[in-house]
């Protein structure tokens, strides 16, 4: 039984067997080599026992028995701490469960719900939630964290009482470092005040944030140095709302039966012409024909697409000016509007011939982050949701579903 149960350093002295409760009931002590004693205040060594003790928590099953396990303990007289208790490395904590049985929760929960887990093992959803907090941190701090380099800034909308978390990451390994409540300009000041030295802060690079003015003042501020590239996918998204516009605005011009035809053809607008199949190509073509603006606006939607394939600054900033000048005869109040929006903008999408950050990166982590909500019902712990996104990022659970876009 002492080679079965496995925990290092201790040997089963007596064992019960409830055959009608399914339980198995183990003693445990220290074997005769094992004199090592550890404080669990400051982790040096101590040689004085005060006092023995007895602690029952709850181990792995063995098949369909349920096993409880009765650890016998010392107090200890440490040299710094004073009267402590010893560390026992199966005893993570004060929660009356195994090391191993903690791992084990945690690990079901990668997987799953809290309220799966929690039927699985017999045990509250609050108790599987606090078992796999516990998981996470003994595993972040038992990892070496990767160098910052080029970090991406991004906001989620959580709804009208939470409002926005800010989430900031890595763009290089592709996971979340820190979480913030709102989007103010003193959100991000936090995260560098209180998560990065100078020296870690020199070596930020590159930054890759949407066209949100309090987070460029932030990175500025902290970090001069660094490079802000603006996220294609949020200029795409102007450009998306510019179509938008353009079509309520050709639905309400055009009257009679000319209506049906613009009608219901907004997702048809917003998509990218290579995502779709023939039968929607030809809606759009039969809508092209009958109404020229909607098909410049779409055709200035898709060709400003290709402003980041430009490895040259120069090259870009031509293509820029031919795309705006495109724009002199069209009458499209939107577009007008938004090549002054880039124009206002332009350092931050030259900047990525510069520096080739993964723009996809960000909303990978922010489509994992959406996930973890969703499957949770939402998390109040902020600290427990980061770390459940870090786990998932490091483990490429479904970060590898955005890896295309990325």
């Amino acid at each position: 039984m002492t080679t079965i149960l496995d925990w290092p350093g201790y040997r089963v002295y007596r064992h019960e067997i409830d055959e009608a409760g399914r339980t198995l009931k183990l003693w445990v002590r220290r074997k005769r080599g094992n004199r090592v004693l550890i404080c669990s205040g400051c982790g040096g060594r101590a040689h004085k026992i005060e006092e023995v003790r007895q602690r029952e928590v709850r181990d792995l099953p063995w098949r369909k028995y349920q096993a409880i396990v009765h650890v016998e303990y010392y107090r200890i007289r440490c040299p710094k701490c004073g009267l402590k208790v010893e560390q026992v490395a199966q005893l993570p904590s004060k929660a009356p469960f195994s090391r191993d049985f903690e791992d084990a929760v945690g690990l079901a929960c990668e997987s799953a719900a809290a309220r799966q887990v929690a039927r699985q093992f017999g045990l509250a959803a609050s108790t599987v939630r606090a078992i796999d907090l516990r998981y996470l941190e003994r595993w972040t701090k038992s990892r070496k964290k990767p160098v910052l380099r080029q970090m991406g800034v991004d906001e989620i909308f959580l709804g009208k009482t939470q409002k926005f978390l800010t989430v900031v990451s890595n763009l290089e390994t592709g996971e979340p470092l820190w979480f913030g409540a709102d989007r103010k300009e003193e959100t991000l000041d936090e995260f560098f005040r209180t998560q990065l030295s100078g020296m870690q802060r020199s070596r930020i690079s590159a930054a890759c944030v949407d066209m949100w003015e309090p987070f460029t003042k932030s990175i500025l501020k902290w970090v001069a140095d660094c490079r802000i590239v603006f996220d294609k996918f949020h200029v795409m998204q102007h450009a998306n709302k510019a179509v938008d516009e353009v079509r309520r605005a050709e639905f309400f011009r055009k009257g009679g039966p000319m209506r049906g035809l613009v009608k219901g053809k907004r997702w048809l607008l917003l998509s990218r012409w290579v995502n779709l199949d023939g039968k929607k190509r030809q809606l759009l073509n039969d809508l092209f024909r009958l109404n020229r603006r909607m098909m410049k606006a779409y055709l200035l939607k898709e060709s400003l697409d290709r402003l980041w394939t430009y490895s040259y600054e120069r090259a870009a900033n031509r293509y820029l000016n031919q795309w705006i000048d495109q724009l002199r005869w069209q009458r499209l109040e939107p577009f007008k509007k938004l090549a002054v929006m880039l124009l206002r903008h332009l350092e931050g999408i030259l900047n990525y011939c510069r520096v080739k950050v993964p723009f996809g990166v960000v909303e990978a982590v922010n489509g994992n982050i959406k996930s973890l909500l969703r499957r949770g019902r939402g998390y109040k712990n902020l600290r427990y949701l980061l770390l459940k996104a870090q786990r998932m990022a490091v483990l490429k659970t479904e970060f590898v579903v955005f890896r295309k876009a990325a």
